[in-house]
């Protein structure tokens, strides 16, 4: 092997370490629709969301395509006031 070729894969091999520590350090979220629970108050009567809903709502942001396909969570997630508190908390509206 080269000189310069080695260069590169002990540089390739650098960043591969780097990525795999990044992905392993990534929290693994539990979909548990119970954890939105603060907030009910902004999606049932359009009040203002909390900082501790915004909070939770981010950490479910990969649970909410979920939460659409379960019929009985589906008209709270993709009601207007839901769409209210995306905007408000700065989460994407959800694309399923």
């Amino acid at each position: 092997m080269k000189k310069g070729s080695s260069i590169y894969a002990i540089f390739f091999i650098a960043i591969l370490v780097i990525l795999l520590g990044e992905l392993l350090s990534i929290e693994a979220v539990t979909c548990n629709v119970m954890e939105l629970s603060p907030c009910a108050p902004a999606i049932i009567s359009s009040q203002s969301p909390s900082s501790a809903c915004c909070a939770k709502l981010n950490k479910q942001k990969p649970c909410l395509c979920g939460y659409l396909n379960d019929p009985n969570l589906k008209p709270y997630i993709n009601s207007p006031n839901a769409q209210n508190v995306y905007k408000t908390c700065g989460v994407p509206t959800p694309k399923c």
